[in-house]
């Protein structure tokens, strides 16, 4: 199926504001942690957290840390200062 000119654009768009995108997504998880009720949502919301990471190519070794960590707020700051590093 081929893509018309519209559609491209929109891929291509998308691509060029995907560090921004996944930066949004994340700090949106952050969010989701603090208000989070249940230890069952919080590991829902944590598996999600990893498979965000690990789709900007952050080390694997570093997303198991800050999820074993369980905490948001590190996690905020590792979104704040370290995050661009992996975009």
């Amino acid at each position: 199926m081929e893509r018309t000119p519209y559609q491209e654009k929109i891929i291509k768009r998308y691509y060029e504001n995907k560090p921004e995108i996944m930066r949004q997504k994340l700090s949106e998880l952050v969010t989701e942690l603090y208000l989070a009720e249940t230890p069952k949502k919080r590991e829902q919301l944590w598996k999600r957290v990893a498979t965000a990471l690990a789709n900007v190519n952050v080390p694997q070794g570093m997303i198991d840390t800050l999820v074993k960590g369980n905490s948001p707020a590190v996690l905020a700051r590792f979104i704040e200062t370290q995050l661009e590093k992996f975009l």
